[in-house]
């Protein structure tokens, strides 16, 4: 599928116009209520089923299968990368009012860095077909480390790299900042003519790095559904754009979603053992069968549904049991209403 230039330029201004309507929207320091979040998730939402069915349309089956597929593998890594986020928003204290606008910096910190890796992964993808072999390989591996590292309890993120080498090129003022103080919520500040760096700056360095990490998991995912540049592109914009909303309507349900790492090791697994068939497949021997994308899709939506029903299951509140009442119906005495 070749894409013209303006098409690009179009698209890109789009997602322009809907980055610029994030930055308006979060420019205002405020706790962000489940009402709103849930509102401008389903905004997101929206727009990017609404560009799916738009490449349908003017593109066809093929490429509208390919960038569902490839949203929703982006989408379901996203909000795996939201337990880390909720991990560094915890251990670096940001206030609920601050939490937004460390968010949107970090999404569009990620967009950036996905689009760099997504030009680089097209040319190496040009230029040596086995590279699919090398991302089948590496998101097996990846896969396993999500298997591993299930149930593991959250990393201390307070002094990681980026941390180090912050404070190693800047100066951090480590000072609180009073409600009402006009520096409240900034990420540089300059006291007694000193220029420097808020602990703010820290947690959006903090989880800029992360992005980097989460970059490298999932360029070679999507490469792995589609060697598009332009749906690989839109495919990770869209799934970005509505992060920071998708964290405020899910932050209570994390806990929950028990299974997702499970999920998700078995997609990457998937789609790793897709890349090599497709090298083989084409570099190897016609005979090799490569996966189509179609059942990528349905494989992609099967897993995630039965992940997300079962973890909703398993930790689903326990039942109050007759011998938990005095008889009457009521708590017994001495227990508290639930």
């Amino acid at each position: 599928m070749t894409v013209p230039f303006w098409v690009w330029a179009a698209t890109v201004g789009g997602i322009a116009v809907l980055v610029a309507v994030d930055i308006w929207h979060a420019r205002s320091p405020h706790e962000v209520s489940f009402r709103e979040a849930t509102l401008w998730s389903v905004i997101y939402i929206v727009v990017a089923l609404a560009f799916g069915v738009g490449l349908w349309i003017f593109m066809g089956t093929q490429p509208a299968t390919e960038y569902f597929a490839g949203w929703l593998v982006e989408k379901s890594l996203s909000v795996d990368n939201l337990f880390i986020f909720a991990v560094i928003l915890g251990q670096f204290a940001v206030p609920k009012r601050h939490q937004q606008r460390v968010l949107l910096w970090g999404v569009i910190g990620a967009l950036v860095m996905r689009a760099i890796f997504i030009l680089i992964g097209a040319a190496v993808i040009s230029a040596f077909a086995f590279v699919f072999v090398i991302f089948g390989l590496f998101l097996l591996y990846t896969a396993y480390g999500l298997i591993r590292s299930h149930g593991a309890g959250p990393k201390d993120m307070s002094d990681n790299a980026a941390v180090r080498l912050t404070r190693r090129l800047v100066t951090v003022h480590e000072e609180d900042t009073a409600a009402g103080d006009p520096h409240d919520g900034r990420l540089t500040r300059r006291i007694g003519g000193r220029f420097g760096v808020t602990p703010l700056f820290i947690a959006v360095a903090v989880i800029l790095s992360v992005d980097l990490v989460f970059a490298l998991d999932s360029i070679p995912a999507i490469f792995g559904i589609t060697q598009n540049a332009y749906l690989v592109f839109t495919a990770n914009a869209f799934a970005l754009l509505g992060l920071r909303a998708l964290y405020f309507l899910l932050v209570g349900l994390l806990d929950r979603l028990v299974h997702l790492s499970y999920g998700l090791a078995f997609i990457l697994a998937f789609i790793g053992v897709k890349l090599i068939l497709l090298y083989l497949h084409e570099d190897v021997s016609p005979s090799i069968p490569a996966v189509p994308t179609w059942l990528s899709l349905a494989v992609i939506v099967a897993t995630l549904a039965i992940v997300t029903a079962t973890s909703l299951v398993a930790t689903r509140p326990p039942k109050v049991t007759g011998s938990e009442h005095d008889g009457t119906g009521s708590p017994r005495a001495g227990e508290r209403r639930s």
